[in-house]
């Protein structure tokens, strides 16, 4: 149903989880785990999802909060749940230290990043598609964490599963975008034997946003959210096989509560 991540493993009082696809109660294409709220499955299918995976996390459903994401470089910092009702904010990451709130990015190919800083008590997740990962949402979060009380030499991050470097084929003008901005973002492209188009590898990009950054304890899951398709959801898989939607996995992250 999830899978941990070595580097964020181990810090007490810290909970999280790279959700999947596995372990919901969605049906036909969005089997099964799907948590996005802006997909055409059932609401309340999507919301017993996402209740299932804030009781893994510990915490009430209303506590497990996620923004609608734009593919922007903006993080938020968060303090409470929203209202019933509310519109959730436009932007693509959270970062908070209020401990019983859950912070979750969606994602179906792009990188989900969590953090945290174990000393401060201080979290961030992040949907790191390539806008925002070259936009500097990567960057934002610990900029925000920093300003609540985190250090980056203490803030411990990884990269989630996402659409792999085998996969991810892109045109010339994607790849000359990302060396305008950085020249040593060569590194990040190849043509595999066979391939008509380049290929760019997300993972790797972002966690070298996170070490550019000044973090030294970055990770990464090496999962292709494309070829587990019994895993992971994937929107290029989707567009592959003609599907009119897709569905959305969680990644979340929370500072468990000792007095709720």
């Amino acid at each position: 149903m999830k899978t941990l991540a070595d580097n964020l493993c181990g810090h007490d009082g810290i909970r999280h989880g790279f959700f999947g696809s596995q372990g919901g109660v969605s049906r036909g294409i969005y089997e099964s785990l799907n948590c996005g709220l802006g997909s055409k499955d059932e609401v309340e299918d999507v919301r017993e999802n996402r209740a299932r995976v804030a009781r893994d996390l510990g915490v009430m459903p209303s506590h497990l909060i996620s923004p609608w994401q734009v593919h922007s470089a903006t993080a938020l910092i968060v303090d409470e749940p929203w209202c019933e009702g509310e519109e959730r904010p436009k932007l693509d990451a959270l970062v908070t230290k209020t401990p019983g709130l859950a912070i979750g990015i969606l994602t179906a190919d792009c990188a989900p990043v969590l953090f945290c800083d174990p000393r401060a008590r201080v979290i961030g997740a992040a949907h790191a598609g390539w806008r925002g990962a070259v936009g500097g949402v990567l960057d934002d979060v610990i900029d925000k964490m920093c300003s609540i009380g985190a250090r980056k030499e203490d803030i411990f991050a990884t990269v989630g599963p996402a659409i792999s470097l085998e996969i991810y084929e892109v045109g010339d003008e994607f790849r000359d975008h990302f060396l305008s901005d950085y020249p040593g973002n060569e590194r990040f492209f190849a043509k595999p034997v066979g391939a008509q188009k380049v290929h760019f590898d997300l993972q790797a990009y972002a966690r070298n946003r996170l070490e550019r950054a000044g973090l030294s304890h970055a990770g990464i899951i090496n999962h292709c959210t494309f070829m587990r398709k019994n895993q992971y959801f994937s929107f290029r898989r989707s567009q592959k096989n003609s599907q009119l939607d897709y569905g959305r996995q969680i990644s979340a992250i929370v500072i468990e509560c000792t007095t709720c």
